[in-house]
């Protein structure tokens, strides 16, 4: 999960490079990519029976696509709206949401260590918007990139629910869904293509290596882990991507950033060592 936080985390600064393309044609073109490349790799993984798996596919497959969808799209229309940094603090309440939909839906009990890991990771996130979000002139922004962990928290859930209930439901094939869903839903409007070949190199790049195999690593983590772990381990995420985009970018963080920063990964760290430690 930290190497899928980290391959995720280059969306904001590849974004910055582009040249024409902007709204919905960038989400179009990643989604489009990340379609083509899964269906190129999950044969080669799973031999080509996984088209008949897919059509015959149980409603959690076909659930989980959906939200994989409204993850996709929505995270990269954030993007062309606000800054790298307010659509990453935006994503990290996705451990709240999370922890909240599975105690409801799947009755799971947290342990106190992590309960506190997201409190105190919660806080590095709050202390973060302090200073980083303007809802006067970005508000849009953060109000799309609020879908994305609303969605992942409805998706890790439908995970772990399909597991609990004894159903061998292979959830990968879901990333492939989602990113077919996504091209379709925003093709109409991405309308008239303006990306150059610059553009459309680093949205392939995108679809392959900041989509397609981070999004197949993270279901088969979460087969592993329990939801609110998957989603506190993809807070990762912010951290990862703030300072790509300071360096690559220029999107110079503030203070508040940083130091939110630190409480994040503090609580990452210590809700991991505590869990370490108890298993050794």
């Amino acid at each position: 999960m930290v190497i899928v936080a980290l391959m995720w985390s280059i969306a904001g600064v590849v974004t910055r490079q582009l040249e024409s393309a902007r709204s919905f044609e960038v989400t179009f073109w990643r989604s489009f990519f990340t379609a083509i490349s899964l269906l190129v790799l999950l044969p080669a993984w799973q031999g080509r029976a996984v088209f008949t798996r897919i059509r015959q596919a149980a409603p959690a497959l076909w659930l989980s696509g959906v939200c994989w969808s409204v993850m996709f799209t929505a995270f990269m229309l954030a993007l062309t709206l606000t800054t790298v940094a307010n659509v990453l603090v935006t994503l990290a309440i996705g451990p709240f949401l999370t922890a909240l939909v599975s105690r409801v839906v799947i009755g799971h009990r947290l342990l106190p260590r992590t309960w506190t890991a997201i409190a105190v990771a919660g806080g590095g996130i709050a202390w973060m918007y302090v200073g980083q979000a303007d809802f006067s002139s970005q508000w849009a922004g953060i109000a799309v990139a609020l879908a994305v962990p609303i969605a992942a928290a409805c998706n890790w859930t439908v995970v772990q629910y399909s597991r609990v209930q004894g159903q061998l439901v292979d959830l990968v094939p879901a990333v492939l869904v989602g990113a077919v869903l996504s091209s379709l839903a925003t093709l109409p409007w991405a309308f008239p293509l303006q990306a150059t070949m610059h553009d459309i190199g680093l949205l392939a790049v995108l679809g392959v290596f900041q989509l397609a195999i981070p999004c197949v690593l993270a279901v088969m983590c979460a087969g592993v882990l329990k939801a609110p772990e998957v989603s506190l381990l993809a807070l990762l995420e912010v951290i990862f991507g703030i300072l790509l985009a300071w360096a690559g970018a220029g999107e110079v963080p503030g203070p508040n950033v940083l130091v939110g920063g630190l409480l994040v990964i503090f609580a990452l760290v210590g809700n991991e060592l505590m869990g370490w430690i108890k298993k050794t």
